[in-house]
C-alpha cells in the first residue's frame, strides 16, 4: 500500500455558472498557490437514534446536513500586471466580493449583499480529490513587518464526489512572488496618520450558513461586518488623539497599500473606519497602541476594497 504524503496537495478553484454544478477546475487553469492547508472533508451533524432497548448502549446515530471546508492561506501579491486578474481572485469573488476590471490600471473586490458567487473547490490530497461543489466563505487579511501577507480563506461547500485521481500538472504564472511587508513596500495611514505600524489584521466577518433544507441545499452568505486590529507605535496627543476619536465615535478612512510597482501592488482601502478603546503595550522597549477596528459602510456595499494593480 502506497504510503500518502501530506505536503503533496494542490488547490484548483473555479466559480460556478450555475450554482452547485461542478465547474470543473483544471490544474492548467485553476491552481491556487497555497500554504497552511486544513481540509475537513465532512461536516455535519449526528443525529442519534435515541432507541430503546432492553439493554443499555450506544444505538448508533446517522449524519445529517453534511458538508465539507477547506482554509487556506494565499500570499497577498500583485498578478503580475495592471488590471489583469490575480490568480486567487475566485476565492475573493466566492467570500461575497465582486470583481471589478478597469482594464490595464487595476482589478478591484468590492462586498455585495446578494447573489454572491459560488466555487468549484477541488481539494487533492496527494491522490485522493474531494470536491467542493457551491462553496463560499470569508476571508481575514494579515499583514506584519518583516513577514509576507497573507489571505486566510475559509470555504465551506456541498459535497462532490471522493475520488482517487492523480495529483494534476499546474500553471501558476497568475501567481507572483510576493514581497515582505516593510518601510520599503509597505504604507499605512489610518484618520489622517501615517502610521508606524507593527501589524494589521482585517476580518471580511462573512457569517456563513449552510442551509440544508427539503427541495433545497446551499451555502449561504447571510450577514457581514468587517471589523480589525492594528499595532502602531504610540504617539503623542497631539499628533494624534485617539482617545477622543473613540470616545467621539467619528470614522475616518484607512488605507495600507503593499508592493510599489504596477503589476504588484495590492491596496486595502476602507473609508468609514471607527475606532474602539485604543489600549498600551509594546515591543523591544517601544511603546504602542492597540487599535479595535469597525469597517463601517457609508452608501452601502462599500466598506472596504481590495485593489490589485
Amino acid at each position: 500500500m502506497a504510503r500518502r504524503y501530506f505536503r503533496k496537495l494542490a488547490i484548483l478553484a473555479k466559480v460556478e455558472n450555475s450554482y452547485a454544478v461542478d465547474a470543473a477546475p483544471t490544474g492548467a487553469a485553476n491552481a491556487i498557490v497555497v500554504s497552511d492547508v486544513s481540509v475537513t472533508p465532512l461536516e455535519g451533524q449526528r443525529v442519534s437514534r435515541d432507541l430503546l432497548m432492553p439493554y443499555f448502549g450506544d444505538q448508533g446515530f446517522v449524519l445529517a446536513a453534511t458538508y465539507a471546508r477547506v482554509e487556506m492561506s494565499v500570499e497577498i501579491a500583485g498578478a503580475g500586471a495592471a488590471g489583469t486578474t490575480p490568480g486567487y481572485g475566485p476565492l475573493l469573488r466566492a467570500c461575497g466580493l465582486a470583481e471589478v476590471v478597469t482594464a490595464g490600471q487595476k482589478v478591484e473586490y468590492f462586498p455585495v449583499s446578494k447573489n454572491a458567487e459560488a466555487l468549484t473547490l477541488y481539494a487533492n490530497m496527494d491522490g485522493v480529490n474531494h470536491a467542493l461543489v457551491g462553496a463560499r466563505g470569508t476571508v481575514t487579511m494579515t499583514i506584519a513587518p518583516n513577514g509576507i501577507p497573507r489571505y486566510r480563506f475559509t470555504l465551506s461547500g456541498l459535497l462532490g464526489p471522493v475520488t482517487d485521481t492523480p495529483l494534476p500538472t499546474q500553471t501558476l504564472t497568475a501567481f507572483q512572488k510576493p514581497l515582505v511587508a516593510s518601510k520599503t513596500n509597505t504604507t499605512f495611514s489610518l484618520h489622517g496618520l501615517q502610521a508606524v505600524m507593527e501589524s494589521l489584521s482585517i476580518d471580511l466577518g462573512n457569517q456563513v450558513e449552510p442551509r440544508m433544507l427539503i427541495g433545497s441545499e446551499s451555502i449561504e452568505i447571510v450577514d457581514r461586518k468587517v471589523s480589525g486590529t492594528t499595532v502602531i507605535e504610540a504617539v503623542s496627543i497631539a499628533t494624534k488623539d485617539w482617545y477622543t476619536i473613540a470616545r467621539s465615535s467619528v470614522v475616518g478612512a484607512m488605507t495600507c497599500q503593499h508592493g510599489t510597482v504596477a503589476g504588484n501592488i495590492v491596496e486595502i482601502a476602507a473609508a468609514a473606519v471607527q475606532i474602539g478603546q485604543p489600549t498600551y503595550g509594546n515591543t523591544q522597549g517601544i511603546t504602542n497602541t492597540s487599535l479595535p477596528l469597525v469597517v463601517c459602510p457609508v452608501a452601502g456595499d462599500d466598506e472596504i476594497v481590495i485593489r490589485v494593480r
